[in-house]
């Protein structure tokens, strides 16, 4: 069994890319069915100060796009990433 907390502790890399996409910020679930929809990342997107300077942009990883979770990361296939910066959430659900 795996807590949440132990989940966002993991590191989440792109299997794609090798790019580092962060640390988990947000869990969505369907309290209906007890099941997790997505893992929610903070964007790239620097410059602002905690926050303050503008909403904050998040990618949106589909549960069935996480390849493997190991002790360390979380492996997760996404493939057309772009780069966050300047642009709105990012849900990858289209992009499959």
């Amino acid at each position: 069994m795996v807590r949440i907390s132990d989940l966002r502790a993991r590191e989440v890399v792109n299997i794609v890319d090798g790019r580092r996409l962060g640390l988990i910020k947000d869990i969505d679930i369907d309290l209906e069915v007890g099941k997790i929809l997505a893992i929610v990342l903070p964007g790239a997107g620097g410059g602002r100060f905690l926050g303050f300077l503008g909403k904050e942009e998040e990618i949106v990883v589909p549960w069935e796009r996480i390849v493997k979770i190991g002790i360390d990361v979380i492996l997760v296939e996404v493939s057309g990433f772009a780069d966050p910066r300047g642009g709105p959430r990012i849900n990858y659900e289209s992009t499959v």
